[in-house]
């Protein structure tokens, strides 16, 4: 008797980030033979690490360093790679993708990993030649065609894509100053007396840090020249990068009809508002909530293939994320709620000498956030205690000196490697 072999259902995928990539890693483990699978690409590469541009931008990479996925896995794994051509329409009635060059796919199952697009500042003079963005490998390139010895840098944002960026610049030869709205650096990830040190050792660096400072205007004729500041001051530039943060990029999915408020609104299935069309990573709402570390993606791509392969009817749960700084030389890390509320007591310690602060905050026997600054080196053990929620009672006087000294329940085994994972894609 002969066995009809099953009819593969066609699985398109727009948008072939990390993201995207990983969901399509996910679905090849659970189920390889139930897709043809087509993914749209709007930049001409395959995947590349994004978390990873910063060493790559400072020159302790290669591009070819961080390419996680290059066009030989697509062929050798059978998957269709139209790279370099991003999707404009969705015909939902029809199931039919339309690139930018008229290129069609029909699907079964749609995965839409769009990402996010950088805020770029509406400023008199923003559109000039010389202003970029932060966001992908075309980024780098603009900034680095751009590096000449003694050229000078204005970057917009002293969040964590801004002061790697500008750290990538002063590595390159460029004079460069960070121009930041708010009191302190890195207001999301620590807390004032941390955030004094990170700015003393970037001055260290070379780099000039401006907080409180509010830009006003580019300035320029046939390119940038300087950034104006709104207290009368005019900081030379030869090249100006924004990286004031990110938004979900929803405009395909909004034009095709799909529920969206601040990104695509998904279930806990990645299911949008269409059921044969699911989302991932940082095009994505869920409950409100937007995202744009690498754990809290990688974890909705688990869900989302578990749903598309039918091997599991998870539901994705939120996590804690946690954050390093990519700059050689400074050991930084953040995760929880690291500043606490009336409800919470913080222990702190502080190494004036050293450079050297941390700061846990716990709630009910619970270690609930985390900022370590100068000394990282426990990250991975606190986020661990943060992420199970780990009764920390017996080892609370101890705590603060970390799995060495802390006995009891709490002493695990670092986990490096999933600390890693927590490392940033944007700001």
């Amino acid at each position: 008797m002969n066995m009809v072999a099953p009819q593969r259902q066609r699985l398109v995928i727009i948008g072939n980030g990390m993201a995207g990539t990983r969901a399509l890693e996910e679905i090849l483990a659970r189920a390889p033979q139930a897709f043809d699978i087509t993914v749209f690409g709007a930049e001409p590469h395959g995947t590349y690490n994004r978390i990873m541009l910063s060493p790559v931008l400072a020159g302790e990479k290669r591009f070819a360093d961080i390419v996680t996925h290059g066009h030989a896995w697509y062929a050798v794994n059978r998957i269709e790679l139209i790279a370099g051509e991003a999707v404009v329409a969705i015909d939902r009635e029809q199931r039919v993708v339309t690139g930018e060059r008229g290129t069609q796919r029909r699907y079964d199952v749609l995965l839409l990993a769009t990402g996010s697009n950088p805020v770029m500042l509406k400023l008199p003079g923003a559109t000039l030649p010389g202003v970029t963005s932060f966001r992908d490998i075309a980024d780098v390139n603009t900034m680095l065609n751009v590096c000449r010895g003694d050229d000078r840098a204005v970057v917009i944002g002293g969040g964590l894509l801004g002061l790697e960026a500008a750290y990538g610049l002063a590595r390159n030869g460029m004079r460069v100053s960070v121009v930041h709205l708010m009191p302190t650096l890195m207001e999301r990830q620590l807390d004032p007396l941390s955030a004094e040190l990170l700015a003393a050792d970037l001055r260290a660096r070379g780099i000039d840090v401006l907080t409180g400072a509010n830009t006003h205007a580019i300035r320029g004729d046939d390119r940038v020249r300087a950034v104006a500041l709104a207290d009368g001051r005019d900081l030379p530039a030869d090249l100006v990068v924004m990286a004031v943060g990110i938004r979900p990029n929803v405009a395909l999915a909004r034009a095709a009809g799909l529920g969206c408020g601040r990104g695509i609104q998904v279930d806990g299935a990645m299911r949008s508002s269409d059921p044969h069309i699911y989302a991932v990573g940082e095009c994505v709402e869920y409950h409100g909530q937007v995202f744009g570390l690498v754990a809290p993606l990688y974890e909705m791509a688990a869900i989302c293939a578990d749903r598309i392969a039918g091997s599991a009817d998870s539901v994705y749960q939120p996590g804690v994320a946690g954050t390093r700084l990519k700059v050689t030389g400074i050991e930084m890390f953040s995760a929880g709620d690291f500043l606490g509320d009336a409800d919470t007591q913080a222990v702190v310690y502080r190494d004036i000498a050293r450079g050297v602060h941390k700061r846990l905050v716990v709630r009910d026997d619970r270690l609930v956030g985390a900022v370590l600054y100068g000394d990282a080196q426990d990250s991975a053990w606190y986020f661990d205690l943060i992420r199970n929620a780990t009764d920390i009672g017996t080892i609370r006087d101890t705590l603060i000196f970390g799995p060495a000294i802390a006995p009891g329940p709490g002493r695990m085994p670092p986990v490096a490697d999933d600390a890693r994972k927590q490392e940033p894609v944007a700001a």
